[in-house]
């Protein structure tokens, strides 16, 4: 079969992302022609006001029209394009808006998956690339977004999969809001929504049964990129490196006790996630100290290159 090209969009709780790319399904290879990333916070204020914010949605919207004009640009038909929302858009009433203005500006209905099927999606996007990386199956894969992270258990399949609602921004809503370094009694509390979040997950996913721990999303690669001491956010770099829990400890304690400037000097730290890059980062640490992982295998693969996968299967 030859090669097919694809428009996929995942769009979640803090960014929306664009991948057109060529798809050879019978080799299994990807070619990428185009990658972009816009931070948007579509999920502003939601875990309070259960409403996308007016401002959020002209943000999205205007992320949305940009991409809009590049999917044309390649020349990517409709029947070949996928617009996947996630945590977000799942827990707004106004959701209806959302979809509306999507279609109009993109010509395709977003599809509000469950937190399921954006484990499996994560999953495939994340595990089609590992062979001849060192990696050991079986993986368990998370992807830790702005309101849910996802967490996967599988090898060659899926085995078990759940979503919950800890994410970086939701945390950062919920626990440190108006706060510039985060007090020892903030931190405590968001580390106790993480553990609440963490034993609904491993009610269905063993969380200890993995040869390999795979991280994806923004706040897993930034602080990749932070550990690596990378002058500038490189993602050739970023992608399969090995993240020791070490260091995610000393990353994240350098971020909790930093004030905004601080952490808006950091290099390769994206301005949209200078406010809740530490909370991010409290989750991976919960994480791997849960999970027992002495190390961590970065991604830059995930389920916007899922969705992309999911258009030829």
């Amino acid at each position: 079969m030859s090669s097919t090209r694809v428009a996929a969009v995942d769009c979640g709780t803090n960014s929306i992302r664009l991948l057109i790319t060529e798809l050879d399904p019978a080799a299994g290879r990807a070619r990428d022609l185009d990658r972009r990333m816009q931070i948007v916070r579509l999920g502003q204020d939601v875990d309070r006001t259960g409403r996308l914010a007016p401002e959020a949605l002209e943000r999205t919207f205007k992320a949305c029209r940009e991409y809009a004009a590049v999917i044309a640009d390649y020349g990517v038909a409709p029947e070949r394009t996928r617009f996947v929302a996630t945590s977000a858009s799942r827990d707004a009433e106004n959701s209806a808006e959302f979809a509306e203005g999507v279609r109009e500006i993109i010509g395709v209905s977003p599809e509000v998956v469950s937190g399921d099927e954006e484990a499996q999606l994560a999953f495939t996007g994340a595990t089609q690339g590992l062979a001849g990386s060192g990696a050991a199956a079986p993986y368990l894969v998370f992807d830790l977004g702005g309101g849910s992270t996802e967490f996967v258990l599988g090898a060659d399949s899926v085995r078990a999969a759940r979503s919950v609602d800890i994410g970086s921004v939701r945390l950062t809503e919920r626990h440190f809001a108006g706060t510039e370094v985060p007090t020892a009694a903030q931190i405590a509390a968001a580390e106790a929504d993480i553990a609440a979040g963490l034993n609904r997950a491993a009610e269905v996913v063993p969380l200890d049964a993995a040869a390999t721990l795979v991280g994806l999303a923004g706040t897993v690669t930034t602080v990749a990129a932070i550990a690596l001491g990378l002058p500038d956010y490189d993602s050739a770099l970023i992608h399969h490196s090995r993240l020791s829990l070490t260091r995610v400890r000393e990353v994240t304690e350098r971020l909790l006790g930093a004030g905004h400037a601080e952490r808006a000097a950091i290099p390769g730290l994206h301005p949209g996630r200078v406010d809740v890059i530490a909370a991010g980062a409290l989750v991976l640490r919960s994480i791997m100290e849960r999970t027992g992982a002495a190390e961590l295998l970065v991604s830059e693969h995930d389920i916007l290159d899922g969705i992309a996968w999911s258009l030829v299967r």
